[in-house]
């Protein structure tokens, strides 16, 4: 039962003080509040320790049957310093499958890692509502790819590197994560071409609105985004200035960031080298919380879809006219006549459909491009002021 006053020690002595000099338990106990059990206790703590025995002892148990073992706490500290991005899920499932044993739960080992202070509070954003989009939502893998370049950095003989990375969105397989020196059509064209030969094609691929991948032209169309549409790979594109339309892509960035460029290496080749760690590492021996603590290796498969030794032929419909788009990015109508596409579309053939309402349809592969009327091209999207071209 609780004390009647604010001051439980100064009750206790005067309790005491007035025990010794010889009134009686029951009376006490009344008079004070509390239980003939509770005046008791205090009888016999002052007995055995004096005044300090009066002091409110700790509650705690003196024995914890599920309390971490020491060694199994250095183990998992052990383990976090060699993988600083792994939380306790995933060091609870490599460690136990490595072991062979069972070791406490995720709460637990994340309690461990405080301890230790191997864990740093995250600031916490504000969580915005994103908009629909007519982002796909991929199933399987291969209906989907994501690629980026990882923002870059300054290696130890301080040139910079650009980190061009490709990954599956359903698998988070990381298919290509290339070291380059710079932003460069012709090196991304490679590196997919690498990629599509060892993985085969994808559905779709789903970019940022930087180079290589867009542009502010004609349906934001650059070289390599033409080359994908030659394969049959539909585009996809974020929206200006929202990363978390790429959100999957983006996290596994963060992960790159922390584990290969601090530090970063002292050249190209080198950092090179860490890329392939870390992919090796993600691929293989990382789970993956989304994929029920699988590794994305465990998800991925190749492609159905083999690369072609070279671009197939476009076809269109037998009705339509098939123009091939000059060097200067001009397309020739009837006559004389020409307008102004895209450069990305010169020496690549496009239909031409007449309509009904007299206008004629220029399509390149599956994509809608737009109308000429007269000896003006009115494009289906918007093309910034700085890309149109009359003719």
């Amino acid at each position: 039962m609780p004390w009647k006053v604010s001051r439980p020690m100064d009750t206790k002595m005067e309790f005491i003080t007035r025990l010794r000099q010889g009134e009686r338990m029951t009376d006490l106990c009344r008079e004070f509040g509390i239980a003939r059990k509770t005046g008791h206790k205090l009888q016999r703590r002052f007995a055995a320790e004096g005044v300090g025995g009066l002091a409110e002892h700790s509650r705690a148990p003196r024995h914890v049957p599920h309390k971490t073992r020491p060694e199994v706490g250095e183990l998992l500290i052990e383990a976090r310093r060699a993988h600083p991005s792994w939380g306790p899920k995933k060091l609870k499932d490599v460690l136990e499958k490595q072991l062979e044993c069972s070791l406490p739960s995720a709460s637990t080992i994340g309690d461990v890692l405080v301890r230790a202070g191997l864990v740093v509070p995250r600031r916490q954003r504000p969580r915005y509502a994103s908009p629909s989009l007519n982002l796909s939502n991929a199933q399987a893998p291969n209906d989907l790819w994501c690629i980026d370049y990882k923002g870059q950095f300054r290696l130890g003989d301080q040139s910079l590197c650009y980190p061009l990375t490709l990954t599956d969105q359903v698998s988070r397989y990381i298919l290509a994560c290339d070291g380059m020196a710079a932003i460069d059509d012709a090196a991304a064209q490679e590196t997919c071409q690498e990629v599509f030969r060892l993985y085969g094609l994808p559905a779709a691929i789903r970019s940022d609105n930087g180079a290589p991948f867009a542009s502010v032209g004609l349906a934001g169309l650059t070289c390599l985004s033409v080359s994908w549409l030659r394969l049959g790979i539909r585009l996809e594109r974020s929206r200006p200035g929202c990363p978390q339309d790429n959100g999957r892509h983006e996290r596994m960035h963060r992960t790159l960031k922390r584990e290969t460029t601090r530090p970063a290496r002292r050249n190209l080749l080198q950092q090179q080298e860490r890329f392939d760690e870390f992919v090796e590492e993600f691929n293989q021996e990382r789970p993956h919380e989304s994929l029920d603590m699988k590794r994305p290796a465990q998800i991925y498969v190749a492609s159905p879809r083999p690369y072609p030794s070279k671009l197939p032929e476009l076809t269109y419909p037998t009705h339509d006219d098939v123009r091939v788009v000059r060097r200067n990015g001009c397309l020739q109508l009837h006559g004389r006549r020409e307008v102004y596409l895209a450069k990305a579309l010169c020496d690549q053939p496009v239909g031409l459909r007449e309509e009904d309402d007299g206008r004629w349809l220029v399509t390149f592969a599956s994509l809608d491009l737009g109308h000429v009327v007269d000896r003006t091209f009115i494009p289906l999207t918007p093309v910034a002021p700085e890309a149109t071209k009359k003719t």
